[in-house]
């Protein structure tokens, strides 16, 4: 009986043994399969929306990016968390490069032309890529003649979406006439992109930055008191 029992655990044991080479395998493929799928941007995007889960709690609101949130804010009557939550999802904070998309949307905030100088141009149709002058699409004159969204936020006599005051305080323009300065959100989100996960992402951050306010602010000020060595 004991001898059986020597044999069982010697069978067992070079089982495992003669298994392990093939199990390593399958896993360094699963890894580089996993790596390969990652590729593909629908599986890339899924990724994504997985980690945001554990991700709940992270701060991610560069703090010199908020005062001017505030300002574009206080002057278009939106919530700058709802500016913050659209600079997340559009350029993460403008960490994106380069800050044009495939669609021909440009700056910070991913705007096409033909909503930053505004649809009635001639050359606008589509969607909004336009064929408009690199010098009038920056030229407030010509925004405010073809009704487009653009602003000069800091006065330098451009309204340019790549221009970090500019590209929110459009933003807050367009999202204003969109609804959300009257409390319309998701129709203003809507309206910025016109896709129905886009409004889910952008809530997600927008609640996210709302129930974090303090945490936010505090985070804000003790990088600022920093920088100012006090």
């Amino acid at each position: 009986m004991k001898q059986k029992k020597n044999s069982s655990y010697k069978t067992k044991l070079w089982i495992i043994i003669l298994l392990l080479p093939f199990t390593v395998t399958i896993y360094i493929v699963a890894i580089i399969g996993w790596q390969e799928l990652k590729k593909i941007p629908a599986v890339q995007e899924w990724a994504e929306s997985i980690q945001q889960v554990p991700n709940m709690k992270k701060l991610d609101v560069p703090s010199e990016y908020i005062p001017i949130y505030k300002k574009a804010a206080e002057k278009y009557g939106v919530p700058w968390t709802l500016l913050a939550a659209h600079h997340r999802v559009e350029t993460k904070f403008s960490t994106m490069d380069p800050l044009i998309s495939p669609f021909g949307a440009e700056g910070h905030m991913q705007f096409m032309p033909c909503t930053f100088v505004g649809w009635s141009h001639p050359s606008c149709s589509g969607l909004g890529k336009g064929n408009i002058p690199e010098e009038d699409k920056i030229n407030p004159k010509i925004i405010a003649e073809y009704g487009g969204y653009g602003v000069d936020a800091n006065g330098d006599g451009k309204a340019d979406p790549f221009d970090m005051e500019d590209a929110i305080f459009s933003a807050a323009n367009y999202l204003a006439a969109s609804g959300a300065a009257d409390g319309m959100l998701e129709k203003a989100i809507f309206n910025y992109n016109h896709s129905e996960k886009y409004v889910k992402d952008v809530l997600h951050f927008y609640n996210l930055y709302e129930s974090q306010l303090e945490e936010i602010q505090a985070a804000s000020i003790k990088k600022s008191t920093k920088e100012v060595g006090l």
